[in-house]
């Protein structure tokens, strides 16, 4: 927490959550592997306070999912499908297993016909019965709150009003500061503006306050 050294940093302004979308879609499909040489699927990490609507998780989850790992045949329970060469994270701590909540894996074999499948983290290989898939979600986009304590090359982020309470709370500071190489918010000014006010990012990380304020200053300028 609190590294000083910033990574590349973006600010994309738009207002409307569908053209949003789109952008996150670009930059996650297109716009950063060709720019920046990176893998959609192992270096980017699109983070958001919310799960419902368009810039949730579970919207763009379902889009990127569609985009990145098309028509496989897979297992689903509830609202999403899990397939062979998903990204997915561990949403529980499984002392038995050895993976806890965060980890993040891909998706090595589905077997249909039993419900079990398997993912491969870091270096091992977990197998998840039929009732034990509620341990995973996909995580192309995942929640700020569940990406405290990792780190990802890229992360996009979308900045609006709406998420009002991630810009009052230390949220984006949280989702900024998860990036190794690349930051990329896309959003409008007046959530920026909300999110330069935070008290929590002005105390904690002059730098990245004098970022923001930079970003807001060429939109605004």
């Amino acid at each position: 927490e609190g590294r000083d050294e910033l990574s590349d940093f973006y600010f994309i302004s738009q207002s409307e959550p569908a053209q949003i979308q789109q952008t996150i879609m670009a930059l996650c499909l297109e716009r950063i592997p060709a720019r920046f040489g990176m893998d959609p699927k192992r270096d980017i990490q699109v983070l958001t306070p919310m799960h419902r609507g368009p810039l949730g998780t579970e919207e763009l989850n379902r889009l990127l999912q569609q985009r990145l790992n098309p028509g496989r045949r897979g297992i689903t329970r509830g609202a999403q499908t899990l397939s062979e060469g998903d990204r997915v994270m561990q949403i529980k701590n499984d002392y038995e297993k050895e993976v806890f909540n965060g980890d993040i894996g891909t998706v090595s074999k589905v077997e249909r016909t039993t419900g079990r499948l398997w993912v491969l983290y870091e270096d091992t290989e977990v197998q998840y019965g039929p009732g034990e898939l509620d341990e995973l979600v996909l995580a192309y986009a995942i929640s700020v709150h569940k990406s405290q304590g990792s780190e990802y090359a890229a992360v996009v982020l979308p900045v609006v009003t709406q998420h009002y309470l991630m810009l009052q709370r230390n949220l984006l500071y949280t989702g900024i500061t998860r990036a190794r190489r690349l930051v990329v918010l896309v959003g409008t000014p007046k959530a920026l503006a909300i999110a330069v006010k935070n008290d929590q990012i002005r105390h904690r990380h002059t730098g990245l306050k004098d970022r923001l304020e930079g970003a807001l200053l060429k939109v605004s300028g």
